[in-house]
């Protein structure tokens, strides 16, 4: 064989680089008992409860495929709950392989090559290089300094290409919760311009200063995207749903047939049963996790305090995000450089969930480094 086999990729790989917070993990794996303050997901494990239900489905040979939609014991429960939280009508609910999973049938149904993509800046890593892979125009939206999507800061960037606009909140990597009255705006906005709103609401229950209202709940023509890898603690589950307007979902499905197939059975199952566990326990730990990060940081770090999530996005005190990132390594610490999910490279992206002791060396390294 005469070329390489890198001749052989497609262009589309050229388009986008490898994930730069797995670039910080591969750095951080050569250090000794790193103060990780970087890790993106619930330092706790899931409820013994819904263990249990996953090992049961696992015996009792619930392991073949489901439904393309999901199984139906999920897929009844769901949208029973989601009918009464933020409404039903013209929905339909499809059961996918986390949010990212989500995201992608979502865009594949979506995007024709050339439409925009409006979401805050910063924003969560993977949208911007999916709405890339999909043929679309990612356009970031300036936020800063408060990280706040606003109706005025995104008609600005509306363009006769526009088509979607991507809400997460709480968000990440900032952490900032929007009001109901942001995203009613936003939703007018929407619909004035003819613009369909994915809402990613994967962080809900983590909203510390009251509960984080839904783009579902406001605007009915929304697509919201969410899952349990936060609320159940079971990310390596990789079980999401998607609840819209009924001619999208199908379409979604059909996708879904051809890729995914389905979500794992046995999380299915197990979600099933555990819809409903109590997650204000966790949700209460987090918040004083937040106020013990935030109060340690605050006379050296210029940041918006979060109000969901559990991320802080502190401006680096000198040098770019990256700059100060790399010197963070060198004294032990592992953070996330703001350049990952911005335009900039000013800040950094550090994680509170962790336990105290961790919280209290870091916020000691950061603080020495300030």
């Amino acid at each position: 064989m005469g070329k390489s086999p890198s001749a052989f990729l497609s262009r589309r790989t050229g388009l986008i680089d490898a994930s730069g917070i797995r670039k910080i993990f591969d750095l951080g794996a050569s250090l000794e008992n790193p103060v990780d303050l970087s890790i993106g997901q619930p330092d706790h494990d899931v409820a013994e409860a819904v263990k249990l239900s996953a090992i049961s489905a696992i015996r009792e040979g619930r392991n073949r495929y489901t439904p393309t939609q999901g199984c139906p014991e999920l897929v009844q429960a769901l949208s029973r709950h989601l009918t009464d939280s933020v409404g039903g009508a013209g929905r339909s609910l499809l059961v996918t392989c986390g949010v990212s999973g989500g995201l992608a049938l979502a865009f594949a149904a979506l995007i024709n090559p050339g439409d925009e993509v409006l979401m805050a800046d910063p924003y969560f890593v993977i949208y911007r290089h999916m709405v890339t892979l999909m043929g679309g125009v990612p356009v970031p939206v300036d936020t800063y300094p408060d990280f706040r999507l606003t109706a005025a800061r995104l008609e600005a960037a509306v363009t006769d290409r526009s088509k979607l606009i991507l809400v997460g909140s709480p968000a990440n990597p900032t952490g900032v919760v929007s009001t109901a009255e942001e995203l009613e705006q936003i939703a007018e906005l929407a619909a004035r311009r003819d613009l369909l709103i994915i809402s990613d609401e994967i962080y809900s229950v983590f909203s510390y200063d009251g509960p984080a209202p839904s783009m579902a709940r406001l605007y009915g023509p929304s697509l919201l995207l969410s899952g349990f890898s936060k609320s159940h603690a079971a990310p390596g589950w990789r079980i999401g749903y998607a609840w819209g307007p009924s001619a999208i979902i199908a379409e979604m499905g059909k996708l879904q047939q051809y890729t995914f197939v389905c979500a794992p059975a046995p999380a299915q199952h197990a979600i099933a049963e555990n819809l409903d566990i109590d997650t204000r326990p966790v949700t209460d730990g987090y918040r004083r996790k937040r106020d013990l990060m935030c109060a340690g940081l605050t006379r050296k770090y210029e940041f918006a305090e979060p109000g969901g999530a559990f991320y802080v996005f502190p401006k680096a005190p000198w040098g770019t995000g990256t700059q100060f990132v790399e010197e963070a390594i060198r004294n032990n610490l592992l953070a996330i450089p703001g350049g990952i999910f911005s335009q900039r490279d000013t800040h950094f992206r550090i994680s509170y969930a962790t336990d105290d002791e961790t919280i209290r060396r870091g916020v000691e390294i950061l603080n020495r480094l300030a």
